[in-house]
């Protein structure tokens, strides 16, 4: 089963670093000097947000920007 998340990226412009935003896993975020880096740790923070989570808390639903 996949499960699709939506992440925001912006460059930090003091460090012009990425930082990459979950929008649906409140608090969920990982900063990288590159791209490449930054998707994976974005999945690895997606991963342990979702091991941690409390199981009675629904995902909220994205609904646009």
């Amino acid at each position: 089963m996949s499960i699709y998340f939506t992440v925001v990226i912006e460059k930090d412009t003091e460090s012009k670093w990425l930082v990459g935003e979950v929008v649906e896993l409140p608090g969920c975020y990982a900063q990288t000097p590159d791209l490449p880096a930054l998707e994976k740790n974005i999945r690895e923070a997606i991963r342990v947000y979702l091991k941690t989570a409390k199981p009675e808390q629904p995902l909220p639903d994205f609904i646009g920007t």
